[in-house]
């Protein structure tokens, strides 16, 4: 379906509705799927970066398998306090945050139709990860000085997820208060996707460019 279908100035007050519950039900397939294969993703990220903290904590001189160079070392990661913000470690948050992505993904693509107020918590759940991963960006980048490599892979999968469901969100928003919000986000998710993820690996690039650079 095309942006023009929504915004066609011939098209009725019904053919908008219509055109934009298609686009909720074609969105909320992709969110299916998204939540599913990155939510496993995520959880499996999640729930080795648990064991490896265990094994750390059972003995001091563990080296974790994620431990490959002074930068890109989980080791370094985990030893600070930020790696355990509630007091417990911080994948524990993963393993429960993905797995109720999963169970939501597999239960969408087995036709479930989800409450409104459950999509709402969906997107406070989404959004409250996005910020506390940013948050572990620019801890892991400023004040800890090291990547963990398990984490940024629950980077890669959390972005996405947080901009389909927004999308998703933003059209089911517009059948009600008829907001253009939906078309923006519709229009420039890969934008917004893309340079999310640039931007990342630009100040990655930056911050330990004097490491990279020592390795030519």
């Amino acid at each position: 379906m095309s942006d023009s279908a929504l915004t066609s100035s011939e098209a009725g007050p019904d053919d908008d509705r219509a055109h934009l519950a298609e686009a909720v039900r074609s969105w909320t397939r992709i969110v299916a799927w998204l939540l599913s294969v990155g939510g496993a993703i995520g959880f499996v990220a999640a729930f080795v970066l648990t064991v490896e903290r265990f094994e750390l904590a059972a003995d001091p001189d563990y080296v974790p398998s994620c431990n490959f160079n002074p930068v890109l070392s989980c080791g370094s990661v985990m030893a600070e306090p930020q790696a355990a913000l509630f007091g417990f470690p911080n994948p524990l948050l993963g393993i429960a945050g993905f797995a109720v992505a999963v169970t939501t993904g597999m239960a969408l693509l087995a036709g479930a139709r989800l409450a409104g107020w459950y999509w709402a918590g969906l997107q406070v759940g989404v959004t409250a990860a996005m910020v506390f991963i940013g948050w572990l960006i620019y801890s892991s980048l400023y004040s800890i000085g090291a990547l963990c490599p398990y984490c940024m892979v629950v980077w890669a999968v959390t972005l996405p997820i947080f901009v389909f469901v927004s999308v998703r969100n933003a059209h089911a928003s517009g059948l009600t208060s008829r907001s253009r919000l939906a078309l923006v986000l519709a229009r420039n998710h890969a934008p917004i996707l893309v340079v999310g993820v640039g931007l990342v690996i630009v100040l990655i690039a930056v911050r330990f460019w004097s490491y990279w650079s020592s390795l030519y």
